[in-house]
């Protein structure tokens, strides 16, 4: 007689933290990811294929997920969320264009930058017309002041880029001032996502607050995750060109905490490691010395 054993022998299948969140919205975020891609069907045909290659870029849908996270902790996860998912996620890849061709980028998710098929010109043009598009779906909610505050949301964001472009190769750059360039350019955006998932559904004031705030946090951690990425992360594992923050004198945290940590004489050394872009050195180092702890 054989005996059968029902114990699978497979290794267990991992799953991660971000699937098991995303599980409760799932197919929310699916319907929110085809919305994305019929998108295109809004645009002049002759600049449709250009719309389609920035808008299949993928991605983690991390701002629509928050958006309809929000729906689901206050109530129900209705149309309007999911309006408000495909907005949040065409302001960001408007944001993308516009970062790709500011850092000169020649990959991002494993594919070619827009600005390294098409040049920059072109790109700048798709990135507008994507905020463009974003803010005129916007105003389709029956509450103004839902589209007026995406539009707020979105100066914001464009706000925080100018000011860390306007301090680049600042190497005098304040942890705080940091916090509020991040705050401005990337935390704004999942903190309007949270803010409007909950204010869809009519929730009480404190949990619009609550939310607002979780976004914004959020969003705060997932820049400087972000950043510390693009120092030490592997192009092969991320999908994109990497040290474009170092090489554009973008004074990030992992920079910012290297120059803290050391010394008057190591100091003088790391300033002029990143003015030079030295790459492989401030990664080394970001590795090895005290900023890594």
């Amino acid at each position: 007689m054989v005996e059968v054993s029902l114990r699978s022998t497979a290794a267990p299948l991992k799953i991660s933290p971000l699937t098991r969140v995303a599980s409760v919205v799932q197919a929310q975020l699916d319907e929110v990811s085809a919305r994305i891609a019929r998108q295109t069907e809004a645009f002049d045909p002759a600049i449709e294929g250009y719309i389609s290659y920035a808008l299949d870029s993928g991605g983690k849908r991390m701002r629509p997920l928050v958006a309809l996270l929000a729906g689901a902790a206050t109530g129900a996860v209705t149309k309007a969320h999911i309006d408000l998912a495909v907005i949040v996620e065409l302001i960001h890849l408007a944001t993308l264009v516009h970062d790709d061709v500011m850092d000169e980028a020649e990959r991002r998710r494993s594919q070619p930058t827009l600005n390294a098929r098409w040049g920059n010109a072109l790109s700048v043009l798709l990135g507008d017309s994507l905020f463009a598009h974003a803010l005129d779906l916007s105003t389709k909610f029956d509450d103004a002041g839902i589209s007026r505050a995406i539009a707020r949301a979105t100066r914001d964001v464009c706000t925080g880029e100018i000011i860390q472009t306007q301090r680049r190769f600042d190497l005098h750059l304040a942890v705080e001032e940091y916090f509020r360039i991040i705050e401005l350019k990337t935390a704004t955006l999942f903190a309007i996502a949270a803010e409007l998932g909950a204010k869809l559904n009519n929730a009480a004031a404190p949990q619009v607050e609550a939310l607002a705030n979780f976004g914004r946090d959020l969003g705060a951690a997932y820049q400087i995750y972000d950043d510390c990425i693009d120092l030490a992360g592997r192009e092969s594992a991320t999908g994109k060109t990497l040290g474009t923050d170092l090489r554009k004198g973008k004074m990030t945290l992992p920079m910012l905490r290297l120059l803290h940590h050391a010394s008057a004489i190591e100091k003088e050394r790391y300033c002029q490691l990143i003015l030079e872009g030295d790459y492989a050195s401030v990664s080394l180092l970001l590795k090895t010395t005290a900023a890594a702890a």
